[in-house]
């Protein structure tokens, strides 16, 4: 695909994108495919679709959040969706975003890529249960191919119990996890339909709480 395909795509998938991003979100993509040669980021049979597997499908979650500037990326692994969304955020006056990956190699990839990207992000090395010890108030959670949701509502409940909306990626057997989740949880929940993955779903979860 061309680049004009290829930002005409991004634009119909995460709303308004500029050029300038655009080759960000390029750049991106170059250095991740660098790492990937050296540590495990992605699973090496994606990487043919990494575009559109990945970068892609990490970008539509800002067309369900236009407005909010305070972020969160639990398990950011690679990047996604955490460090595509911070390059995405550049273009959003005082939006920032904090990515929580406790592997050291991981880490080490974002804090250069996006540092030299300037990406409006903090990369925390830190396990999740104990960045959470002391939360800092965001207006939204993401995570993808991170945990069941049962597991992740857990994870995500200091920041959504205090009014966070949750973004999270799942795939076709997310019914199954959203009624596990209702033992313990209870909560307003949207589903949308994945703009790139027919098969996948961003599930929104708001009003958090405890049964």
């Amino acid at each position: 695909m061309s680049d004009e395909g290829r930002l005409a795509r991004l634009r119909e998938v995460a709303g308004p994108v500029s050029r300038e991003t655009f080759e960000r979100l390029e750049r991106f993509e170059a250095a991740f495919r660098k790492w990937a040669g050296r540590i495990n980021l992605v699973a090496p049979s994606t990487l043919p679709q990494l575009w559109a597997r990945h970068v892609l499908d990490s970008a539509q979650l800002l067309k369900l959040a236009p407005s909010a500037l305070r972020w969160l990326d639990l398990g950011s692994g690679g990047g996604f969706p955490g460090a595509v969304v911070a390059i995405l955020l550049r273009d959003r006056p005082g939006a920032s975003i904090d990515l929580v990956e406790s592997n050291a190699k991981k880490g080490a990839f974002l804090k250069t890529v996006l540092g030299e990207l300037q990406a409006p992000a903090r990369v925390n090395v830190a396990r999740i249960e104990a960045f959470s010890s002391s939360p800092a108030p965001v207006d939204v959670v993401t995570a993808r191919a991170l945990a069941s949701l049962p597991i992740l509502l857990a994870l995500a409940a200091p920041w959504l119990e205090a009014g966070a909306v949750g973004l999270f990626h799942k795939g076709r057997d997310y019914r199954r996890e959203v009624e596990e989740s209702r033992d313990a949880w209870q909560f307003d929940l949207l589903e949308h339909r994945s703009a790139v993955d027919p098969e996948s779903v961003i599930l929104e979860v708001s009003s958090l709480r405890r049964k």
